[in-house]
């Protein structure tokens, strides 16, 4: 099963694996890691799932479909590694992936 790591705002580290199919926001939930919200369950429609994807994963996600980027413009910390958890499918491609939790989900 593929790798995630999630680190919180404050540096602390959760490393869990999960299957493929999954979303990285669904892994948070399940193993209940801290930092990330997911008030919408998922479903694209609020942005409390945000997470910085590490630079050497970014280009192995799928770029943010249109609905996505429009939660991501809305937040204010906001960068170019700025994605929805909830969008972002585990695959065996990205064992292994860092995200990093904003200091609060908007």
């Amino acid at each position: 099963m593929p790798k995630i790591t999630y680190i919180e705002h404050s540096g602390k580290e959760h490393h869990i694996e999960m299957p493929v199919g999954f979303s990285i926001m669904e892994g948070a939930i399940k193993n209940s890691i801290p930092g990330i919200d997911a008030d919408c369950g998922g479903s694209c429609a609020c942005a409390t799932c945000h997470v910085f994807v590490d630079e050497k994963f970014l280009s192995k996600i799928p770029k943010a479909q249109e609905s996505e980027q429009d939660m991501i413009d809305f937040i204010q910390d906001a960068d170019k590694s700025s994605r929805l958890s909830c969008q972002i499918m585990i695959t065996n491609d990205l064992d292994g992936i860092i995200v990093r939790m904003p200091e609060k989900q908007s």
